[in-house]
């Protein structure tokens, strides 16, 4: 019965360490695709979400990393193991803690840049109309459906494969 109980422990060894190979090689595969793709915009001057779809690739490629890393916590067997991984656990999840952060932010920057675009475009409108009369109401239901147009266009898109979330966070 032990010898049967220690072949088991040997089987989901090899298992766990395929498992977190593969996952931390997704997170790879993932990180490297991402900066390839961010770097060709780059070169082609397609520059409008770079940045938010960099950090996006990022923080799922953390994401696979630190499940490569909770997986490996199941077969630690010493201490002093636990404390690495949980030392690298810690920074990776504080890592993609700011880098979510940061995407809440720059989505808000987005949002107010398009707004500001969408102002102005109305404020031009309405100088070139000879009217001159005050706002009407399908003006701004207009004016709103132009923000909502460009804050879509900006990063509700589909990036790198994958629709942003529809909240705002």
């Amino acid at each position: 019965m032990a010898e049967i109980i220690e072949v088991l422990k040997d089987i989901m060894f090899y298992v766990i360490e395929i498992c977190t190979a593969g996952l931390e090689f997704a997170g790879i595969i993932v990180l490297v695709s991402t900066a390839f793709i961010c770097f060709v915009k780059w070169v082609r001057r397609d520059r409008e979400n770079i940045r938010l779809d960099l950090a996006q690739g990022i923080a799922l490629a953390l994401e696979f990393k630190m499940g490569g890393e909770v997986l490996r916590t199941v077969i630690v067997r010493e201490m002093g193991e636990l404390v690495v991984l949980g030392a690298i656990i810690i920074l990776r999840a504080a890592m993609t803690f700011l880098i979510h952060w940061e995407i809440v932010n720059e989505k808000k920057e987005m949002k107010e840049a398009a707004k500001a675009r969408a102002a102005v475009k109305r404020a031009n409108r309405q100088k070139a109309s000879a009217s001159g009369s005050a706002q009407s109401g399908s003006e701004e239901a207009d004016y709103y459906q132009e923000v909502e147009m460009t804050y879509e266009d900006n990063f509700r898109r589909p990036s790198l494969g994958h629709h942003a979330p529809n909240d705002d966070e």
